[in-house]
C-alpha cells in the first residue's frame, strides 16, 4: 500500500477511536425521550403514584385545566398532588388509557386520552381529555389540559 493512502487511513483510524464530544440532543431524540417521559407520566397516573407523577413536573408548573378555574395556574409539587389525591378520593378506579400521542418540536407532546372511572353518584364515565405538555430540561413546565367540562 503506497504511503499516500496509508497516512489518510491510520489518521482516519486514530481519529475514529477518539472520545466524541457530548452530542446535542437532535429533534428525533428530544421527541422520543419525551415520548418515554409522557407514558411514564400516564403510569404514574393509572398507579395513583401521585408524588411520582408530581415530581415529573418543574418545581413550578403553568396548568390550564377546567378544573383549577379560568386562566393558568401555577401549581406546586404538593398542590398536584393534592388536586390529585383528591380526585382519587372522589373516584377511586379513575384511569387514563392513551389514544395517540403527537409530538410537536421538540418541547412539546399533545395527547390525546380517555379518563374512565365510576362517579361519586356510582355511575361509570368515559372522558375523552387532550393535553398538550410542555416539556424542557426532563421536566414538564405546562400542562394545558382541554376536555367537555359541561354536564348533560
Amino acid at each position: 500500500m503506497s504511503r499516500q493512502l496509508l497516512l489518510p487511513l491510520v489518521i482516519l483510524a486514530i481519529t475514529a477511536c477518539q472520545p466524541q464530544e457530548t452530542r446535542q440532543e437532535t429533534p428525533a431524540t428530544a421527541t422520543s425521550n419525551n415520548e418515554g417521559l409522557v407514558k411514564q407520566y400516564f403510569e404514574h397516573f393509572n398507579n395513583h403514584d401521585w408524588q411520582q407523577m408530581a415530581a415529573m413536573y418543574s418545581d413550578t408548573a403553568d396548568f390550564k385545566d377546567p378544573s383549577l378555574g379560568e386562566g393558568i395556574v401555577t401549581q406546586t409539587h404538593e398542590q398536584i398532588i393534592k388536586k390529585y389525591g383528591e380526585l382519587q378520593q372522589m373516584i377511586p378506579d379513575v384511569r387514563d388509557s392513551i389514544v395517540t400521542i403527537y409530538p410537536s418540536g421538540d418541547k412539546h407532546m399533545i395527547v390525546e386520552f380517555v379518563s374512565t372511572g365510576t362517579a361519586p353518584d356510582k355511575s361509570k364515565f368515559a372522558l375523552p381529555i387532550c393535553t398538550i405538555f410542555t416539556i424542557e430540561n426532563g421536566r414538564i413546565t405546562q400542562d394545558f389540559t382541554y376536555y367537555d367540562n359541561f354536564s348533560e
